[in-house]
C-alpha cells in the first residue's frame, strides 16, 4: 500500500504550485473535468507522491473542518527553509521537538493551511 495524493481546494493553482515548488515540488500533470468547471493540476515530491490541486477560479472562502490539522515537509534544515521561503504566515517559529525527535516550524500556505517543516534531530 501507498499514498498517491492528497486532494485539496486551492483559490489560485499558480500561487500554490509557487508555494510548494519551494520545497522541491514539480508540477506533474492536469486535467479538467468532463464538465469544465473544475482544473485539477498535480504536483510531486521527489518520491512521487502527489498532491491534487483542485482551482476554485478564485473562491478561497474554504472551510478547513476540524478534521484536518496539517500538512508536513520534510527538509533538510528547518530554519533555512524557514527564512527563504515565501509564506503566507507563521504559525509557530523553529524549535526543537525531543520528544519528536525533530526541529519543526509551522507556516501558512496561500490558502492558509498550516505546513509544518520538519528535520531530524541527530
Amino acid at each position: 500500500m501507498e499514498l498517491i495524493h492528497i486532494n485539496i481546494n486551492v483559490a489560485d493553482a499558480d500561487e500554490t504550485i509557487e508555494f510548494y515548488e519551494q520545497f522541491g515540488f514539480e508540477e506533474s500533470w492536469e486535467f479538467e473535468t468532463p464538465d469544465g468547471e473544475t482544473e485539477n493540476r498535480y504536483i510531486a515530491d521527489e518520491n512521487g507522491t502527489e498532491l491534487q490541486l483542485s482551482d476554485t477560479d478564485g473562491e478561497g472562502d474554504f472551510d478547513q473542518g476540524t478534521a484536518w490539522d496539517h500538512l508536513a515537509i520534510g527538509v533538510g534544515d528547518v530554519d533555512e527553509v524557514f527564512e527563504g521561503i515565501d509564506h503566507y504566515g507563521v504559525v509557530k517559529e523553529p524549535g526543537d521537538q525531543p520528544e519528536a525527535g525533530a526541529r519543526t516550524a509551522f507556516v501558512r500556505d496561500p490558502d492558509g493551511r498550516t505546513v509544518e517543516l520538519v528535520e531530524p534531530l541527530e
